[in-house]
């Protein structure tokens, strides 16, 4: 491919617009962002003191939840610092290579979460399914390696488009992204040379990561959902049920937006840029935020230890 007179040779910095069509606007729409982003830490940080110092949640179940609270808490921090930095101090400015970091992060702790959600619907498999054989199956050990598994799949699979963005391309068309944070594809459009590979890859990666974890999780959920119903008490189906919600609700709004965004992104030539933008924001925003509210509100032991915890600070 031809280059042009206009392109860029390897820029050291880039521009990030915030959201194209809502440039007036961006004070204010990082008022309900900075909210979102402060509830997702103080209630991911208050599930992960319940979690270490109560002896009787270290359960794999609720380590699961604390690695999710983890998760969050990076994810949300890669991206609203600098967005607020964008909306409300007229910062757009970032290195290349903070940019490359911060694309890092995001999607590696995508990965990351969605192979939790995996690993909280096995675990639930196991404990409806077959319960008298959980605790021998989900060991600590196991849980051990399963968090090893999920964290070196994200980082082998999202590391190749890092050395691809940045051994590939030396010239670009221009240094403006035209997003609110470093996004794979908002990176390689801006290249003034051969995209496809990076494309190829991204998907793969895509439906890798999403497909593999999307299926074995539906498969999961219907067998658990098969055994419930067979439960021959309506006390005992009710029980085991409620135990799922949490899971439920964190799964169905992570995947919905997930692929909203990835959709939208690749092949929604028609649908406006600030309604992506908006939504993949949201896609990252709103599961660190609701996340802690879900277990919070649905999980019964999470819920009496924060009362608790409440309760002994209030009377000191």
């Amino acid at each position: 491919m031809s280059v042009s007179n206009i392109t860029v040779f390897r820029p050291s910095v880039l521009t990030l617009i915030g959201i194209p069509g809502l440039e007036t606007v961006q004070c204010w729409t990082g008022i309900p962002f900075c909210v979102m982003y402060l509830i997702a830490m103080i209630g991911n940080s208050l599930l992960l003191i319940i979690i270490r110092s109560e002896r009787s949640l270290h359960e794999p179940m609720y380590i699961f939840v604390g690695m999710l609270g983890v998760t969050d808490i990076v994810l949300g921090t890669s991206i609203v610092p600098k967005m607020l930095g964008i909306f409300w101090f007229h910062v757009p400015e970032i290195y290349f290579d903070s940019c490359l970091l911060q694309m890092g992060l995001i999607h590696t702790f995508q990965c990351i979460e969605s192979g939790i959600l995996l690993a909280m619907a096995l675990d639930r498999y196991v404990a409806i399914c077959y319960p008298l054989r959980h605790a021998a199956i989900f060991t600590h050990h196991l849980v051990s390696q399963i968090a090893a598994v999920v964290t070196l799949r994200a980082a082998l699979l999202v590391a190749p488009s890092l050395v691809l963005i940045k051994c590939r391309f030396q010239f670009y068309h221009t240094t403006i992204i035209s997003h609110c944070y470093c996004e794979h594809m908002a990176i390689v459009k801006m290249a003034a040379e051969n995209v496809r590979v990076n494309k190829i890859y991204g998907l793969f990666v895509a439906f890798t990561v999403a497909g593999f974890d999307l299926i074995f999780i539906t498969l999961s959920y219907i067998q658990i959902f098969v055994t419930v119903f067979r439960l021959p008490q309506k006390e005992a189906r009710l029980k085991a049920f409620n135990t799922c919600i949490a899971h439920i609700c964190v799964f169905l709004q992570f995947y919905i937006l997930a692929f909203f965004s990835f959709f939208t992104h690749r092949f929604g030539a028609h649908v406006p840029p600030y309604i992506h933008i908006l939504f993949s924001s949201l896609y990252l925003l709103v599961p660190p935020f609701l996340n802690p509210l879900v277990y919070g509100a649905k999980t019964k032991q999470i819920r009496i230890h924060l009362i608790k915890m409440l309760y002994s600070q209030n009377a000191l």
